[in-house]
């Protein structure tokens, strides 16, 4: 299958009518299924047969959402995320034969909305589109820029830099947006479902995703972890992020 290619119900430009969804699938016959399956429903699909490819038609396509094999040739899925959460908001839903928890974590930890383990179902897949669609078109837009600061932590949301005492913090894509809902809404006591539907645009999640990322960060911006100043967790409810005075 060549590097870039076009369901025949879309193309490389496709029509302005239906939602164009891009497809990066390095199996024809899995891309055929989905691309048909999303044809029917009224999106518009795009297909690219491995990452790089993907990345090029991301930006020039500029699709509504994007469904994501982990397991590609070359950029793999995880590295495709990555570097398309550098430069779009653009929804995500990956797609992999692997089970393992930590896969998943991964997923979602670079940026991707969703997560589908093969062998699914089109029909299921076409569903979760719709879904994580209404979630992204129901999210109010997020701030742009401005600069949030709590003691020497720093965070620059246009730069999407976070700073400790002066010196720069290695987050990850959703470790940071963890930080800046948790620090835009200082004091407030956040629950976890309330954090899945803003940080992860998911409804209904594994709490165990958020669980993981508030230990993750806690580790980069609390000068002690194990007792913590800042983010703080409120037993039974979810969590709160507290100014230091």
């Amino acid at each position: 299958m060549p590097g870039r290619s076009a369901s025949e119900s879309g193309g490389a430009c496709p029509p302005r009518r239906g939602r164009r969804v891009l497809v990066v699938e390095d199996d024809p016959t899995v891309a055929q299924v989905i691309t048909g399956y999303l044809g029917r429903a009224g999106f518009v699909p795009v297909v690219a047969a491995d990452g790089v490819t993907g990345l090029e038609l991301a930006e020039s396509v500029a699709p509504d959402l994007v469904v994501l094999d982990v397991m590609l040739p070359g950029l793999d899925g995880i590295g495709f995320c990555r570097e398309l959460r550098s430069r779009s908001r653009v929804p995500v839903i990956m797609v992999t034969s692997l089970t393992e928890e930590e896969d998943r974590l991964r997923g979602l930890e670079v940026g991707a909305d969703d997560y589908l383990t093969k062998p699914f179902s089109p029909r299921e897949l076409v569903l979760r589109v719709q879904a994580v669609l209404r979630r992204s078109d129901a999210m109010p837009p997020r701030p742009a820029g401005g600069v949030l600061r709590a003691g020497d932590l720093v965070v620059d949301r246009a730069a999407r830099v976070a700073t400790k005492g002066g010196r720069p913090l290695n987050l990850k894509n959703k470790e940071f947006e963890l930080l800046v809902f948790l620090l835009g809404n200082p004091g407030r006591v956040v629950r976890r479902d309330e954090l899945m539907r803003a940080v992860w645009a998911q409804e209904f999640g594994d709490a165990s995703t958020v669980t993981v990322h508030v230990r993750r960060l806690r580790e980069k911006i609390e000068d002690d972890p194990s007792r913590p100043g800042m983010l703080m967790t409120v037993w039974g409810v979810g969590y709160r992020f507290d100014l230091p005075r």
